[in-house]
């Protein structure tokens, strides 16, 4: 299992918010980065990620995006 993770997000995104949703049922607890009340989260995530696009779930620093994929990964590592 991973050691450390991080979801970064925008509050107004759909994908995002279904991401955060199956958290919530699932009682999943992850650091959550917010790309638009932090700008610093945003450039993070482009740094790192290479791109702005969210849900990105950093798994031990590597990123993951598509809700779908951050969905199935969290049901087979926390469900």
């Amino acid at each position: 299992m991973a050691t450390s993770y991080e979801l970064y997000y925008k509050p107004t995104c759909p994908w995002c918010q279904k991401v955060l949703g199956v958290m919530d049922e699932l009682g999943i607890e992850l650091p959550l980065k917010d790309i638009v009340a932090d700008p610093a989260n945003a450039e993070k995530l482009i740094e790192v990620g290479g791109k702005r696009q969210v849900p990105c779930l950093f798994i031990d620093g590597k990123p993951l995006y598509e809700s779908g994929d951050i969905i199935a990964y969290l049901k087979q590592q926390f469900a």
